[in-house]
């Protein structure tokens, strides 16, 4: 899940806009790593039913990755996808790494409840590529709306994250701009559970769009400030996936152990005390827009 928050800035206005409204086809987007059997295994029906039900609803922008269930839930998006006419919803999907079969694989270690399939990392141009092909097969389509490199940053890749920066900046960034440029993709960005790696990117390489995930939300914003700042500057617009934090602002029974607070042991008093402080506030209110969506769209017009 993801809500479209940031304005460009006044110089890049017309021009931002006219891209984002090329390639989003709703402000709020529909999350597909659930239906990829995220924490616990989703049966095809019941994906498919998600699917259908987010669309009555009016959703017309659909995320997902090849990494959500090794390619399950890329598959079962273009399944359910498969008869409504391509220009009527907008895809984004994302490169940076590959799926592999794998029969020993049973250890769900990634949190994706799959068997016999593993996810590597490749950001290598010809990885991208790769990858790129065999989400178009999966979803069913002839291009994507928006693509995105998935999990670059320190915080994934420790020791490794210079390289994978270089790389990213070297290899993968340029061939996504490639696929933009012959019309495979309308927009390009990365997908990320962090801010460094987006202040690193921006100045270093022109994006359409970051997605950023679990950092600007009701419960968190301080961190993401200087990002949405840059973002402006840059023309860049922002998704703000996992708004409700992974359920610590919507779970009914409190926070989880899979929230993505930073780290979730470290701020234990902070999340059951804005657990509970947004019990009256916004829980009696998840059958109507959800405050913690109110809140981002009105940050966004304001």
């Amino acid at each position: 899940m993801a809500v479209s928050t940031t304005k460009p800035a006044r110089q890049h206005q017309g021009e931002a806009s006219a891209r984002k409204h090329a390639w989003l086809g709703s402000a709020l987007s529909f999350g597909g790593a659930p239906i990829g059997n995220l924490y616990e295994s989703v049966d095809d029906a019941s994906a498919t039913a998600t699917i259908a039900h987010a669309w009555q609803r009016g959703i017309r922008h659909f995320d997902t990755a090849p990494y959500y269930g090794y390619g399950l839930s890329e598959t079962r998006l273009g399944d359910a996808l498969h008869g409504m006419p391509r220009e009527s919803f907008t895809l984004s999907t994302k490169v940076g790494r590959l799926i592999e079969d794998d029969a020993q694989q049973h250890s769900h270690a990634d949190g994706f409840i799959v068997d016999g399939h593993r996810a590597r990392f490749d950001y290598s141009r010809d990885g991208v590529l790769r990858s790129f092909e065999a989400s178009l097969q999966r979803l069913r389509t002839d291009h994507i709306d928006v693509l995105l490199l998935h999990d670059i940053g320190e915080l994934t890749h420790g020791a490794n994250h210079a390289a994978i920066l270089r790389q990213a900046l070297d290899e993968a960034l340029p061939a996504m701009a490639e696929l933009r440029a012959q019309g495979a993709c309308k927009a390009i960005g990365i997908g990320v559970n962090e801010e460094a790696v987006c202040l690193e990117v921006m100045p270093r390489f022109p994006l359409d769009v970051i997605m950023l995930a679990g950092r600007y939300t009701l419960f968190e914003q301080a961190q993401s400030q200087r990002v949405m700042a840059q973002a402006q500057a840059h023309g860049v617009a922002i998704l703000a996936a996992g708004p409700y934090n992974s359920g610590l602002l919507g779970d009914a029974h409190g926070p989880g152990s899979s929230t993505t607070t930073r780290p979730p042991t470290r701020r234990p008093w902070r999340a059951r005390s804005a657990s509970t402080m947004c019990s009256p506030a916004c829980r009696p209110t998840l059958g109507r827009p959800p405050c913690s969506f109110r809140w981002h769209i009105r940050r966004w017009r304001a």
